[in-house]
């Protein structure tokens, strides 16, 4: 008896293992499927210059990585909110931010975030030049505009009238799409591309709206796609998290108390789906063993100065020593 619709994956090319580099960019639940592969020990850069919803803002950060670009004092600006100290007073010291960035690459002067922003520029690329496989998660179709038409990856809580905030078509997405595989491919031409849409709903315009938006992103995702096959250069893909949540895990008890965001118990069924899509009999192997090491080694030790805990951290490095030199590419880190 089959009780809900399985999702149908096609079998990809794509293998990810541990000696693979993992980007991701998009939106929050980008770093939560990152935060999976990263909790199992994989290589992995999630969202750089932060979490980022629309694929216009994915786009430009991507071009400017791509571009080599260096960031300087047009590319930020100074908090125009009238901020209060602790004691309630006018504080003069507003913070610099970018609108290409988040708030976590701010600064409390303008040199701090063009530093920010140029680092995270720098080892993005790095990264990049040795990424096997890029995940694009888009969150919303919704972007805002800055008067001059310029796309903001994060408002910074500025004042709304600098704004104009409209949900872009089909077109204007698929040619953000377009513009992110380009300048991906500028910075490797064999990287693996694959779009998703999140399946984290934006309830704040209302559910219609939602799926209009989610539509939007998956006709331009479906666009690229279709296009993508046939041609010389490797094609993209698409992997089906949105579907996977609305058809398999329709309920509510996978959603966390907000009734918006994944529960983990989702964000896990949803990663363990990308690793049978993309990681082979022996990687899913490894993946249990990594599994297994890491419950072990989060034990909490009590008694740091026992016997029996040096006995344990002993067998802990020892272990660790076995499985990396079992695994190739595998890095533990211990301390």
């Amino acid at each position: 008896m089959e009780l809900f619709t399985k999702i149908d994956i096609p079998a990809s090319s794509i293998r990810i293992d541990y000696t693979s580099r993992i980007a991701f960019f998009g939106s929050c639940f980008a770093d939560n499927i990152s935060a999976q592969f990263a909790a199992r020990k994989f290589g992995v850069l999630a969202n750089p210059f932060g979490t980022v919803y629309n694929p216009i803002s994915i786009a430009g950060q991507i071009k400017a990585i791509a571009d080599g670009k260096v960031f300087g004092e047009s590319d930020v600006f100074q908090d125009a909110r009238g901020l209060q100290d602790v004691s309630g007073k006018q504080d003069a010291r507003r913070p610099w931010h970018s609108w290409d960035a988040h708030g976590s690459l701010s600064g409390l002067t303008r040199e701090e975030c063009i530093e920010k922003l140029n680092n995270a520029a720098t080892r993005t690329r790095e990264f990049l030049q040795q990424a096997d496989v890029v995940f694009i998660t888009l969150g919303t179709a919704f972007v805002y505009f800055l008067k001059d038409g310029r796309a903001v990856a994060n408002c910074h809580r500025q004042d709304p009238a600098l704004f104009e905030r409209r949900m872009i078509t089909v077109e204007e997405a698929a040619r953000a799409l377009r513009e992110i595989e380009r300048d991906l491919r500028k910075i490797r031409t064999d990287i693996r591309i694959v779009f998703t849409v999140s399946p984290l709903r934006h309830m704040a315009d209302g559910a219609h709206n939602n799926t209009l938006s989610k539509a939007t992103l998956q006709l331009a995702a479906n666009e690229i796609v279709k296009r993508g096959f046939g041609t010389a250069v490797i094609p993209a893909t698409y992997f089906p998290s949105y579907e996977i949540v609305m058809d398999e895990l329709r309920d509510y008890r996978f959603y966390d108390s907000d009734m918006v965001h994944l529960s983990k118990t989702a964000e896990e069924y949803i990663f363990e789906r990308m690793v049978d899509t993309y990681c082979n009999e022996k990687t899913r192997g490894n993946i249990a063993r990594v599994e297994k090491f890491m419950k072990m080694a989060g034990h909490r030790i009590v008694d740091t100065g026992s016997p029996a805990a040096e006995n344990f951290l002993q067998k802990i490095h020892s272990e660790a020593s076995v499985l990396e030199s079992q695994i190739p590419g595998l890095d533990l880190k211990l301390p």
